[in-house]
């Protein structure tokens, strides 16, 4: 039944605000990005060359380090 306000009332009522809530959880899920920022299957990976030139420009690893690794890797190859 309608009430003074001109909205329905009842038990049929709250079925639109059910409908709305599952709508907009929907929405926000399908518009999130990627969970845990895990890499897509066309986003190119890094290669551990890359990734061995990238940690020493940050400075994380020392240039004797960088070369004792690389000389690994290229030896695996």
């Amino acid at each position: 039944m309608f009430n003074g306000y001109g909205y329905m009332m009842g038990m049929h009522g709250g079925w639109w605000i059910l409908l709305l809530a599952i709508g907009a959880a929907l929405f926000y899920v399908w518009q999130r990005p990627d969970p845990g920022g895990k890499e897509t299957d066309d986003t190119p990976r890094e290669t551990p060359h890359q990734l061995l030139r990238r940690r020493l420009a940050s400075g994380a690893i020392t240039p004797q380090q960088y070369e004792e690794h690389k000389a690994l890797l290229d030896r695996d190859n």
